[in-house]
């Protein structure tokens, strides 16, 4: 499995689409596609190449900077597109856990995670021992989308729950880059080493989706710090007022909103 970033709106919005191929059949799937001018000139410079056989057109949400280039590239690939039902032009909803396949090696499990939006699915990819996760504006490298259509309760069930799930090991490839500005919220909440090392490496790299795991994500994420049944952080329950994890995961979004 192979997976290409695509940076989107640099120095705005900051997206990133995504194209992940099938070493083996050559098969590719587009994530995210916001952006035509950005994204076309890839995927024509691949396929016309021959690099890849282009099947696929996937968004994480409706949000109009991760599916609102899906009429323009349909123009161009007119192929399905799997999505939440409010995604435009989309031709497949994914069932919550169902399974499909990607080329001849990889298996693609979607994940309903209502909370940004009511139609967030997150896509586990796995490729033997190769797994990583696209996680749209759901989970970001050290924080979480805002709850937009959803609440906290939605929100702690996506992070703790379904997503936490995943194995450690597992690749995160959020649809933003937002991680200096999540670690300068993680500071105010939480000092740990994690936070400190996610901090180093985001001063000293631009692009920070994929080198970060499930596993990373649970010690340095404040988001992912509220579960009681894990190792918890008596400061961040102090600093909130809160103990029970959906009390301090909404204390905590509300905080980040504000700053």
């Amino acid at each position: 499995m192979h997976i290409q970033s695509i940076p989107m709106w640099e120095g705005t919005g900051n997206n990133y689409a995504y194209l992940v191929i099938d070493d083996k059949s050559k098969e590719a799937v587009i994530i995210d596609p916001a952006n035509p001018p950005e994204v076309l000139p890839v995927l024509k410079e691949r396929t016309e190449s021959g690099a890849i056989k282009l099947s696929t057109i996937m968004n994480t949400h409706h949000h109009h900077d991760h599916a609102g280039g899906n009429k323009e590239i349909l123009k161009h690939f007119p192929l399905p597109i799997f999505g939440g039902k409010n995604c435009d032009s989309v031709t497949n909803t994914p069932a919550h856990k169902s399974t499909f396949s990607v080329g001849e090696s990889i298996k693609v499990t979607a994940l309903h995670t209502p909370c940004h939006t009511q139609d967030s699915i997150c896509y586990f990819f796995e490729d033997g021992a190769d797994r990583a996760v696209f996680t749209g504006d759901t989970l970001f490298i050290g924080g979480c989308g805002r709850f937009f259509e959803g609440n906290a309760d939605e929100m702690h069930k996506a992070l703790n729950e379904t997503l936490a799930s995943l194995p450690d090991d597992t690749k995160v490839y959020p649809g933003h880059e937002y991680t200096k500005g999540n670690v300068r919220f993680a500071k105010r909440v939480l000092e740990n080493d994690a936070i400190k090392k996610l901090e180093e490496f985001a001063q000293n790299n631009k692009e920070t989706q994929g080198k970060f795991t499930i596993g990373d994500e649970k010690q340095h994420n404040v988001f992912m710090r509220v579960n009681l049944t894990a190792p918890q952080d008596p400061s961040i329950q102090q600093l909130v007022g809160y103990e029970k994890p959906v009390d301090v995961m909404r204390a905590l979004r509300e905080m980040k909103d504000r700053a």
